[in-house]
């Protein structure tokens, strides 16, 4: 299994408009149909000034990241929407072999 690993960060007026874009409309549009998708994780963090969220993808295999995220699969996936929410984030991705 492989942890895929993003980190972005928006304003405490734009956290709760993120994290319900996020949950209502780019995940089930991203994820639909992707064989070995297997779930998804959405942590927030208050960080003095912004808020820090972190998302988890979890998938069976890096073949199934490849099709996910296409051929430079360690490029994030940030929709429009997504970078008009956020203050900052990560252009790169991190991938890990789950082994617990």
């Amino acid at each position: 299994m492989i942890a895929r690993i993003w980190k972005g960060w928006t304003t405490h007026d734009n956290a709760s408009a993120y994290e319900d874009l996020f949950k209502n409309n780019v995940l089930p549009k991203v994820t639909q149909g992707v064989d070995g998708y297997i779930s998804t994780n959405l942590l927030r963090r208050e960080t003095g000034d912004n808020v820090e969220f972190t998302t988890i993808f979890w998938f069976e295999s890096l073949e199934a990241v490849k099709s996910f995220a296409g051929p430079n699969f360690e490029q994030a996936v940030v929709p429009e929407q997504v970078k008009a929410l956020m203050s900052h984030y990560e252009e790169t991705v991190h991938h890990h072999d789950v082994a617990l």
